[in-house]
């Protein structure tokens, strides 16, 4: 594998850590800002599928590129 693309691989997979991290962070200044339990339901969702995000998408992509095993 050539330095450019396991160097464009680890950036996708820190960038999507970095927008969950701000969805995150966004729906707890959402949650936290409201008084109307609405927008307070919505900013949990947001913080949770955030979360969400952060767990799975760097996992998964690191799964799908993979150097495959050597027979």
């Amino acid at each position: 594998m050539t330095d450019t693309r396991a160097r464009r691989r680890w950036l996708a997979m820190v960038g999507s850590r970095l927008a969950g991290t701000a969805g995150a962070v966004f729906g707890l200044v959402l949650t936290a800002r409201t008084h109307d339990w609405p927008i307070e339901v919505l900013g949990i969702a947001i913080t949770l599928s955030a979360l969400a995000v952060i767990a799975i998408v760097p996992a998964s992509l690191a799964h799908r590129w993979r150097t495959p095993p050597q027979p």
